[in-house]
């Protein structure tokens, strides 16, 4: 009886089927890249600290690395998996920003020392002059503004002048709107 059961597993298609689900199963699990492209992109993403990628796995070149597409998201997508990198995806872009785990990572597989930082982590010098009021120095003279003519006035100047005469008192009953209104309260 027993016999019977494996009788088919000792069949030659079957060894061909499984032979070729293993080099299948391999196919899905991992994406060899060429150690020249993964440097390429890890040199990129560091120096950038951010990387975008069109979700086009069949497109030959990525836009800004000499490299294939595909490689450049796989590649991404295991730094993903490890944490070394956070992904955005919106309108069939994906959006990976170093984080400071890959930082170090990066930092370590590059061979790079500590004194390098990505632009993104690099602070710009502002060359602009701070606002007039934030000078502290000279305080410019404030001169009174003439009264405007009709259009806007501040309430010191004059009365209560416009508003809703003084015995308005508006009450709000249910059957306008949106829904049926709550039930009235017992008086």
């Amino acid at each position: 009886m027993r016999s019977s059961t494996l009788q088919p597993l000792n069949h030659p298609s079957f060894s061909v089927l499984s032979k070729r689900f293993h080099e299948l199963q391999q196919e899905l699990a991992t994406m060899l890249i060429p150690k020249d492209d993964r440097k390429k992109i890890h040199e990129y993403l560091f120096r950038e600290g951010v990387l975008v990628a069109k979700k086009d796995f069949n497109l030959p070149k990525h836009g800004d690395i000499d490299t294939k597409n595909l490689f450049v998201i796989k590649a991404m997508q295991s730094l993903t998996s490890r944490g070394f990198v956070k992904t955005q995806f919106s309108w069939q872009y994906y959006y990976y920003t170093l984080t400071p785990e890959g930082l170090d990572y990066l930092r370590e597989w590059l061979h790079l020392p500590a004194e390098v930082v990505p632009a993104t982590h690099i602070k710009q010098q502002r060359s602009h002059a701070p606002p007039r009021g934030m000078m502290g120095g000279e305080e410019r003279e404030r001169r009174p503004r003439a009264p405007r003519e009709g259009g806007y006035r501040r309430r010191e100047e004059g009365g209560k002048e416009g508003g809703a005469p003084g015995e308005f008192a508006p009450s709000f009953r249910g059957g306008f709107g949106r829904g049926r209104g709550a039930p009235a309260a017992p008086q």
